[in-house]
Protein backbone atom coordinates (compact mmCIF):
# COMPACT_ATOMS: atom_id res chain seq x y z
CA UNK A 1 0.00 0.00 0.00
CA UNK A 2 1.32 3.32 -0.97
CA UNK A 3 2.03 6.25 1.91
CA UNK A 4 0.17 9.38 1.39
CA UNK A 5 2.29 12.41 1.29
CA UNK A 6 0.50 15.75 2.72
CA UNK A 7 1.98 18.25 0.67
CA UNK A 8 0.66 21.12 2.73
CA UNK A 9 2.63 20.06 5.46
CA UNK A 10 5.29 18.99 3.30
CA UNK A 11 6.09 22.17 1.95
CA UNK A 12 7.84 25.34 3.38
CA UNK A 13 5.25 28.21 5.08
CA UNK A 14 7.41 30.28 3.63
CA UNK A 15 6.91 29.54 0.23
CA UNK A 16 3.42 28.88 0.49
CA UNK A 17 2.50 32.51 1.66
CA UNK A 18 4.62 33.89 -1.40
CA UNK A 19 2.41 35.01 -3.92
CA UNK A 20 3.82 34.43 -7.88
CA UNK A 21 5.44 36.63 -9.88
CA UNK A 22 3.05 39.40 -11.46
CA UNK A 23 4.92 40.08 -14.42
CA UNK A 24 4.49 36.54 -14.97
CA UNK A 25 0.69 36.13 -14.76
CA UNK A 26 -0.16 38.09 -17.27
CA UNK A 27 2.30 36.67 -19.53
CA UNK A 28 1.42 33.22 -18.87
CA UNK A 29 -1.75 33.90 -19.77
CA UNK A 30 -1.18 35.92 -23.06
CA UNK A 31 1.14 32.46 -23.93
CA UNK A 32 -2.09 30.63 -23.92
CA UNK A 33 -4.27 33.18 -26.54
CA UNK A 34 -4.12 33.97 -29.89
CA UNK A 35 -3.27 37.07 -31.60
CA UNK A 36 -1.65 39.01 -28.28
CA UNK A 37 0.86 41.78 -28.75
CA UNK A 38 2.63 41.23 -25.46
CA UNK A 39 4.55 44.37 -23.56
CA UNK A 40 4.63 42.89 -20.58
CA UNK A 41 8.17 41.47 -20.14
CA UNK A 42 11.16 43.44 -20.02
CA UNK A 43 13.33 41.63 -22.34
CA UNK A 44 14.90 43.24 -25.61
CA UNK A 45 14.21 42.34 -29.27
CA UNK A 46 16.98 43.18 -30.74
CA UNK A 47 19.63 39.69 -30.93
CA UNK A 48 22.71 39.76 -29.02
CA UNK A 49 25.50 41.34 -30.81
CA UNK A 50 27.47 39.55 -33.29
CA UNK A 51 30.49 39.84 -31.81
CA UNK A 52 29.41 38.83 -28.57
CA UNK A 53 28.29 35.57 -30.81
CA UNK A 54 30.97 35.09 -31.91
CA UNK A 55 32.94 34.73 -28.96
CA UNK A 56 30.71 32.04 -27.70
CA UNK A 57 31.00 30.06 -30.76
CA UNK A 58 34.65 29.91 -30.63
CA UNK A 59 34.78 28.76 -27.07
CA UNK A 60 32.39 26.14 -28.38
CA UNK A 61 35.11 25.26 -31.14
CA UNK A 62 37.65 24.77 -28.88
CA UNK A 63 35.76 22.42 -27.16
CA UNK A 64 37.29 22.75 -23.81
CA UNK A 65 33.93 24.20 -21.88
CA UNK A 66 34.73 23.65 -17.84
CA UNK A 67 33.54 25.00 -14.78
CA UNK A 68 35.39 28.00 -14.10
CA UNK A 69 36.83 29.81 -10.67
CA UNK A 70 34.17 30.43 -7.86
CA UNK A 71 34.59 34.39 -8.59
CA UNK A 72 34.48 34.10 -12.12
CA UNK A 73 36.99 33.88 -15.06
CA UNK A 74 39.83 36.13 -13.83
CA UNK A 75 39.66 37.94 -17.63
CA UNK A 76 36.15 38.72 -16.73
CA UNK A 77 36.59 40.49 -13.67
CA UNK A 78 39.16 42.71 -14.87
CA UNK A 79 37.16 43.75 -17.47
CA UNK A 80 34.41 44.65 -15.01
CA UNK A 81 36.84 46.30 -12.74
CA UNK A 82 38.20 48.57 -15.76
CA UNK A 83 34.22 49.48 -16.61
CA UNK A 84 32.75 50.34 -12.93
CA UNK A 85 36.64 52.30 -13.11
CA UNK A 86 36.01 53.83 -16.35
CA UNK A 87 32.12 54.79 -15.83
CA UNK A 88 32.41 55.76 -11.66
CA UNK A 89 35.96 56.30 -10.56
CA UNK A 90 35.82 54.06 -8.07
CA UNK A 91 38.43 51.10 -8.22
CA UNK A 92 37.41 47.31 -7.10
CA UNK A 93 40.07 44.80 -6.67
CA UNK A 94 39.05 42.38 -9.32
CA UNK A 95 40.53 39.46 -6.52
CA UNK A 96 38.62 40.08 -3.74
CA UNK A 97 35.60 42.42 -4.52
CA UNK A 98 33.73 41.12 -7.40
CA UNK A 99 31.98 37.89 -8.12
CA UNK A 100 30.42 36.75 -11.67
CA UNK A 101 26.67 35.43 -10.70
CA UNK A 102 24.03 33.80 -12.56
CA UNK A 103 22.21 36.93 -13.85
CA UNK A 104 22.00 40.22 -11.83
CA UNK A 105 18.86 38.37 -10.01
CA UNK A 106 21.75 36.33 -7.99
CA UNK A 107 23.91 39.06 -7.21
CA UNK A 108 20.44 40.50 -5.26
CA UNK A 109 19.88 37.19 -3.53
CA UNK A 110 23.39 36.90 -2.47
CA UNK A 111 23.33 40.30 -0.95
CA UNK A 112 20.21 40.33 0.69
CA UNK A 113 21.43 36.70 2.09
CA UNK A 114 24.53 37.64 2.78
CA UNK A 115 23.43 40.61 5.05
CA UNK A 116 20.01 39.97 6.74
CA UNK A 117 19.21 38.29 9.96
CA UNK A 118 15.47 36.94 10.87
CA UNK A 119 13.98 40.22 11.92
CA UNK A 120 16.60 42.66 10.04
CA UNK A 121 14.59 46.05 8.32
CA UNK A 122 15.09 46.27 4.82
CA UNK A 123 13.88 50.03 2.67
CA UNK A 124 12.55 48.87 -0.20
CA UNK A 125 12.34 52.07 -2.76
CA UNK A 126 8.99 51.27 -4.63
CA UNK A 127 7.39 51.00 -7.11
CA UNK A 128 10.22 48.80 -7.80
CA UNK A 129 11.04 44.85 -9.53
CA UNK A 130 9.11 42.49 -8.28
CA UNK A 131 12.04 40.22 -6.52
CA UNK A 132 13.03 42.45 -3.49
CA UNK A 133 10.78 41.87 -0.71
CA UNK A 134 10.26 37.99 -1.46
CA UNK A 135 14.00 37.17 -1.02
CA UNK A 136 13.67 39.87 1.86
CA UNK A 137 10.93 37.49 3.53
CA UNK A 138 12.14 34.34 2.82
CA UNK A 139 15.98 35.23 5.25
CA UNK A 140 13.21 36.13 7.58
CA UNK A 141 13.61 40.02 7.31
CA UNK A 142 11.12 42.53 7.35
CA UNK A 143 10.43 44.12 3.63
CA UNK A 144 9.88 48.17 4.90
CA UNK A 145 8.65 49.93 1.27
CA UNK A 146 8.86 53.36 0.57
CA UNK A 147 6.80 54.51 -2.18
CA UNK A 148 7.69 57.11 -4.42
CA UNK A 149 5.46 60.18 -6.21
CA UNK A 150 4.87 61.15 -9.20
CA UNK A 151 5.03 64.72 -8.11
CA UNK A 152 8.48 63.54 -6.61
CA UNK A 153 9.47 62.31 -10.29
CA UNK A 154 9.54 58.62 -8.95
CA UNK A 155 12.63 59.72 -6.78
CA UNK A 156 13.64 58.30 -3.39
CA UNK A 157 13.51 61.57 -1.01
CA UNK A 158 15.72 62.01 1.47
CA UNK A 159 13.16 62.84 4.61
CA UNK A 160 11.23 60.02 3.08
CA UNK A 161 14.18 57.69 3.94
CA UNK A 162 14.80 59.34 7.34
CA UNK A 163 11.51 58.74 8.89
CA UNK A 164 12.04 55.19 7.91
CA UNK A 165 15.03 53.92 9.61
CA UNK A 166 14.87 51.94 13.11
CA UNK A 167 17.50 50.86 15.00
CA UNK A 168 16.34 47.84 13.31
CA UNK A 169 17.46 48.69 9.89
CA UNK A 170 19.73 47.11 7.88
CA UNK A 171 19.92 47.69 4.51
CA UNK A 172 18.72 50.05 1.92
CA UNK A 173 17.70 48.79 -2.04
CA UNK A 174 18.07 51.63 -4.71
CA UNK A 175 17.24 50.37 -8.06
CA UNK A 176 17.63 53.27 -10.38
CA UNK A 177 17.23 53.73 -12.93
CA UNK A 178 13.77 52.77 -12.28
CA UNK A 179 12.07 49.43 -13.27
CA UNK A 180 9.23 50.23 -13.65
CA UNK A 181 8.74 53.91 -13.74
CA UNK A 182 12.02 54.66 -15.76
CA UNK A 183 13.15 57.03 -12.89
CA UNK A 184 16.64 57.98 -12.64
CA UNK A 185 18.64 60.11 -9.59
CA UNK A 186 21.19 62.07 -10.10
CA UNK A 187 24.20 63.40 -8.12
CA UNK A 188 21.90 66.19 -6.38
CA UNK A 189 19.70 63.98 -5.71
CA UNK A 190 21.87 61.32 -4.05
CA UNK A 191 23.99 63.54 -1.91
CA UNK A 192 20.91 63.92 0.83
CA UNK A 193 20.56 60.25 0.45
CA UNK A 194 23.96 59.65 1.58
CA UNK A 195 23.90 62.32 4.04
CA UNK A 196 21.13 60.57 5.93
CA UNK A 197 23.38 56.86 5.81
CA UNK A 198 26.63 58.73 6.24
CA UNK A 199 26.07 58.36 10.19
CA UNK A 200 24.69 54.71 10.88
CA UNK A 201 25.57 51.52 10.02
CA UNK A 202 22.84 50.80 6.98
CA UNK A 203 24.56 49.19 3.86
CA UNK A 204 22.91 50.20 0.74
CA UNK A 205 22.45 47.29 -2.27
CA UNK A 206 22.26 49.44 -5.35
CA UNK A 207 20.89 47.78 -8.60
CA UNK A 208 22.07 49.47 -11.56
CA UNK A 209 21.20 46.95 -14.03
CA UNK A 210 19.61 49.50 -16.17
CA UNK A 211 22.56 52.26 -16.03
CA UNK A 212 23.58 51.67 -19.51
CA UNK A 213 20.00 52.98 -20.91
CA UNK A 214 18.98 56.76 -19.96
CA UNK A 215 18.06 59.72 -22.03
CA UNK A 216 19.50 62.57 -22.62
CA UNK A 217 21.83 62.22 -18.89
CA UNK A 218 24.50 60.13 -18.10
CA UNK A 219 23.84 57.59 -14.89
CA UNK A 220 25.79 58.55 -11.98
CA UNK A 221 25.82 56.05 -9.31
CA UNK A 222 26.07 56.52 -5.25
CA UNK A 223 29.12 54.53 -4.92
CA UNK A 224 30.87 58.36 -6.59
CA UNK A 225 29.99 59.91 -3.21
CA UNK A 226 32.53 59.98 -0.61
CA UNK A 227 32.24 57.07 1.46
CA UNK A 228 29.14 55.25 -0.21
CA UNK A 229 31.37 52.33 -1.98
CA UNK A 230 32.45 51.03 1.18
CA UNK A 231 28.80 50.92 2.19
CA UNK A 232 27.22 49.80 -1.11
CA UNK A 233 26.62 46.40 -2.85
CA UNK A 234 26.92 47.55 -6.77
CA UNK A 235 24.72 45.08 -8.68
CA UNK A 236 25.20 45.33 -12.02
CA UNK A 237 25.33 42.25 -15.85
CA UNK A 238 24.72 41.98 -19.04
CA UNK A 239 21.04 41.47 -20.20
CA UNK A 240 19.48 44.97 -20.72
CA UNK A 241 22.29 46.53 -22.03
CA UNK A 242 24.00 43.93 -24.49
CA UNK A 243 20.71 42.13 -25.09
CA UNK A 244 21.67 39.10 -22.96
CA UNK A 245 19.10 37.67 -21.38
CA UNK A 246 19.51 34.38 -21.89
CA UNK A 247 23.28 34.78 -21.62
CA UNK A 248 22.36 34.58 -17.64
CA UNK A 249 24.66 36.69 -16.10
CA UNK A 250 25.84 39.58 -13.85
CA UNK A 251 27.78 40.92 -11.35
CA UNK A 252 28.16 41.83 -7.56
CA UNK A 253 31.04 44.71 -6.38
CA UNK A 254 31.31 45.58 -2.95
CA UNK A 255 33.84 45.88 0.35
CA UNK A 256 35.87 42.75 0.69
CA UNK A 257 34.63 41.54 3.88
CA UNK A 258 31.20 41.23 1.89
CA UNK A 259 32.69 39.94 -1.13
CA UNK A 260 34.20 37.13 1.01
CA UNK A 261 31.15 36.13 3.15
CA UNK A 262 28.66 36.40 -0.03
CA UNK A 263 31.24 34.04 -1.60
CA UNK A 264 30.42 31.27 0.07
CA UNK A 265 26.54 31.25 -0.16
CA UNK A 266 27.36 31.66 -4.54
CA UNK A 267 29.99 28.57 -3.86
CA UNK A 268 27.60 26.43 -2.52
CA UNK A 269 24.65 27.63 -4.17
CA UNK A 270 25.73 28.03 -8.14
CA UNK A 271 29.05 27.36 -7.57
CA UNK A 272 30.32 29.25 -10.62
CA UNK A 273 28.59 30.94 -13.75
CA UNK A 274 28.49 29.41 -17.17
CA UNK A 275 31.84 29.09 -18.63
CA UNK A 276 30.85 30.34 -22.42
CA UNK A 277 28.56 33.06 -21.29
CA UNK A 278 31.56 34.36 -19.31
CA UNK A 279 34.04 34.68 -22.15
CA UNK A 280 31.29 36.10 -24.51
CA UNK A 281 30.61 38.93 -21.98
CA UNK A 282 34.97 39.96 -21.44
CA UNK A 283 33.91 40.65 -25.56
CA UNK A 284 30.94 42.52 -24.50
CA UNK A 285 32.79 44.46 -22.86
CA UNK A 286 35.96 45.57 -24.25
CA UNK A 287 33.79 45.56 -27.90
CA UNK A 288 30.01 46.80 -27.98
CA UNK A 289 29.82 50.05 -26.67
CA UNK A 290 28.71 51.30 -30.26
CA UNK A 291 25.97 48.49 -30.19
CA UNK A 292 24.78 49.98 -26.62
CA UNK A 293 24.15 53.76 -28.31
CA UNK A 294 22.36 51.80 -30.91
CA UNK A 295 19.83 50.44 -28.77
CA UNK A 296 19.49 52.81 -26.95
CA UNK A 297 18.83 55.32 -29.79
CA UNK A 298 15.86 53.05 -30.75
CA UNK A 299 14.42 52.47 -27.12
CA UNK A 300 14.21 56.73 -27.07
CA UNK A 301 12.32 56.93 -30.29
CA UNK A 302 10.04 54.29 -28.78
CA UNK A 303 9.94 56.04 -25.61
CA UNK A 304 9.03 59.28 -26.72
CA UNK A 305 6.27 57.63 -29.26
CA UNK A 306 4.28 56.14 -26.19
CA UNK A 307 4.74 58.75 -23.99
CA UNK A 308 3.51 61.25 -26.18
CA UNK A 309 0.63 58.70 -27.13
CA UNK A 310 -0.82 57.93 -23.74
CA UNK A 311 -0.53 61.86 -22.92
CA UNK A 312 -2.95 61.89 -26.03
CA UNK A 313 -4.90 60.07 -24.75
CA UNK A 314 -5.48 61.34 -21.55
CA UNK A 315 -3.54 58.92 -19.63
CA UNK A 316 -1.20 61.34 -17.73
CA UNK A 317 2.46 59.64 -18.85
CA UNK A 318 5.54 60.37 -16.51
CA UNK A 319 8.82 60.77 -18.89
CA UNK A 320 10.85 57.80 -18.23
CA UNK A 321 14.86 59.22 -18.07
CA UNK A 322 16.24 55.41 -18.02
CA UNK A 323 15.47 51.77 -18.42
CA UNK A 324 12.73 51.03 -21.15
CA UNK A 325 9.36 51.31 -19.51
CA UNK A 326 6.52 54.02 -19.44
CA UNK A 327 4.43 53.92 -16.27
CA UNK A 328 0.88 56.00 -17.33
CA UNK A 329 -1.53 56.55 -14.77
CA UNK A 330 -5.04 54.92 -15.45
CA UNK A 331 -6.98 56.48 -12.38
CA UNK A 332 -8.92 58.20 -14.92
CA UNK A 333 -10.98 54.83 -16.33
CA UNK A 334 -12.64 54.12 -12.81
CA UNK A 335 -10.57 50.44 -13.03
CA UNK A 336 -7.72 48.89 -10.38
CA UNK A 337 -4.76 48.29 -11.84
CA UNK A 338 -5.44 44.39 -12.06
CA UNK A 339 -8.69 44.93 -13.46
CA UNK A 340 -7.40 47.59 -16.04
CA UNK A 341 -5.00 44.63 -17.36
CA UNK A 342 -7.25 41.96 -17.24
CA UNK A 343 -9.90 43.42 -19.39
CA UNK A 344 -7.38 45.01 -21.74
CA UNK A 345 -5.70 41.74 -22.25
CA UNK A 346 -9.27 39.76 -23.12
CA UNK A 347 -10.84 42.16 -24.86
CA UNK A 348 -8.22 43.41 -27.08
CA UNK A 349 -5.52 41.14 -26.70
CA UNK A 350 -2.62 43.21 -25.27
CA UNK A 351 -0.67 42.37 -22.57
CA UNK A 352 0.44 44.52 -19.68
CA UNK A 353 1.64 44.49 -16.03
CA UNK A 354 -0.46 46.20 -13.12
CA UNK A 355 1.35 48.61 -11.24
CA UNK A 356 0.37 46.65 -8.36
CA UNK A 357 3.17 43.94 -9.09
CA UNK A 358 5.75 46.12 -8.34
CA UNK A 359 3.98 47.19 -5.03
CA UNK A 360 0.78 48.58 -3.39
CA UNK A 361 2.06 52.40 -4.34
CA UNK A 362 1.73 51.02 -7.86
CA UNK A 363 -2.27 51.11 -7.69
CA UNK A 364 -3.31 53.39 -10.65
CA UNK A 365 -0.44 52.63 -13.04
CA UNK A 366 0.47 49.85 -15.59
CA UNK A 367 3.64 49.43 -16.83
CA UNK A 368 4.93 49.02 -20.35
CA UNK A 369 8.16 47.60 -21.57
CA UNK A 370 9.10 49.58 -25.11
CA UNK A 371 12.03 46.39 -25.69
CA UNK A 372 9.28 45.95 -28.45
CA UNK A 373 8.83 46.98 -31.74
CA UNK A 374 7.29 49.85 -33.46
CA UNK A 375 5.19 47.73 -35.30
CA UNK A 376 3.91 45.80 -32.42
CA UNK A 377 4.20 48.86 -29.90
CA UNK A 378 1.84 50.85 -32.71
CA UNK A 379 -0.54 48.67 -33.36
CA UNK A 380 -0.73 47.93 -29.15
CA UNK A 381 -1.57 51.81 -28.95
CA UNK A 382 -4.52 51.40 -32.08
CA UNK A 383 -5.90 48.93 -29.28
CA UNK A 384 -5.30 50.60 -26.10
CA UNK A 385 -7.32 53.36 -27.84
CA UNK A 386 -10.17 51.25 -28.89
CA UNK A 387 -10.49 50.08 -25.09
CA UNK A 388 -10.24 53.47 -23.74
CA UNK A 389 -13.30 54.27 -26.18
CA UNK A 390 -14.87 51.91 -25.20
CA UNK A 391 -14.76 52.13 -21.27
CA UNK A 392 -15.73 56.09 -22.16
CA UNK A 393 -18.86 54.57 -23.97
CA UNK A 394 -19.98 52.51 -21.05
CA UNK A 395 -19.55 55.46 -18.24
CA UNK A 396 -21.83 57.35 -20.72
CA UNK A 397 -24.12 54.95 -20.70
Amino acid sequence: MLSVIDYDKALSGKIKKMKPSGIRKFFDIAGTMEGVISLGVGEPDFSTPWVIRKAAIQVLERRHIVYGPNKGLAPLRTAISQRIEKKHNVHYDENNQIIVTVGGSEAIDLAVRGLIDPGDEVLIVEPSFVCYAPLVELVGGVAIPIPTKIENNFKLMADELKSRITDRTKLLILPFPNNPTGAIMTREDLEPIAEVLRDTNIMVLSDEIYSELTYGRKHFSIIELEGMAERTIYVNGFSKAYAMTGWRLGYVAAPEPIITQIAKIHQYGIMCSPYISQNAAVEALNSCDGEIVKMTDEYNIRRRYLVGEFNRLGLTCFNPEGAFYVFPCIKSTGLTSEEFCERLLYEEKVATVPGTAFGESGEGHIRISYAYSMKHLMEAMHRIEKFLKKLEDEKNG
